[in-house]
Parts: C-alpha cells; sequence; structure tokens
C-alpha cells in the first residue's frame, strides 16, 4: 500500500519560507515519477512541480523561480522548498506518487500580508 503523507506546513509571512516533505510508505520515491499539487479555497487543484525518476524537474510558471522540488534517496522523502512565499500561495498542498495515482491527506500552508 503506497501512502504518500505531507509535513511542513504552517503559517508564515509573505517572503518567508517553508520546506514541506512527503515521506512515501511503500514506495521507493527515486523510482516514481512524483509531485506537488495545491488546492486554495474555491479554487480547483493545480500542479505546483514534478519530479520524474531520472530527476528531470516542472514546475508551474506561478513558482517558477521561488520554488524547487527535490528528493532525498537516503530519507526516502520529496521535498519542496518554497522561497519568498506570496500570499496568493495559501493552500493545502498535496504529495501524489505515479502520476497521481496515489495521493496524500494534504498539509496546510497559509501565507500572511
Amino acid at each position: 500500500q503506497v501512502q504518500p503523507v505531507e509535513s511542513g506546513g504552517g503559517l508564515v509571512q509573505a517572503g518567508g519560507s517553508l520546506r514541506l516533505a512527503c515521506a512515501a510508505a511503500g514506495t521507493i520515491v527515486s523510482k516514481n515519477h512524483m509531485g506537488w499539487y495545491r488546492q486554495a479555497p474555491g479554487k480547483q487543484r493545480e500542479l505546483v512541480a514534478t519530479i520524474s525518476s531520472i530527476g528531470i524537474t516542472n514546475y508551474a510558471d506561478s513558482v517558477k523561480g521561488r520554488f524547487a522540488i527535490f528528493r532525498d534517496d537516503v530519507k526516502n522523502t520529496l521535498y519542496l522548498q518554497m522561497n519568498s512565499l506570496k500570499p496568493e500561495d495559501t493552500a493545502v498542498y498535496y504529495c501524489t506518487v505515479q502520476y497521481g495515482r496515489y495521493w496524500g491527506q494534504g498539509t496546510q500552508v497559509t501565507v500572511s500580508s
């Protein structure tokens, strides 16, 4: 059973940073296509960033240059480093495995102005 579990969300002021983590029990992070999505209140879920099994990354235009997706193969954990956060980054952030086949429960990120 593959179960992604997110952590690291919280409340931060605009301009601040947060690092989200996703521990994907039941699978090997480095062998999977993985990603981060987010959903803000009243909005559709949207892609934030993805990383392929060979390390190719992809980012939404709204986060390019501010966010970085990476993984720690030793810890079998996926991360999302978020810098220069803006109020519009406020959302529930979800970790996905295998092109969205498996989803975590999400972690709340709130950016105050």
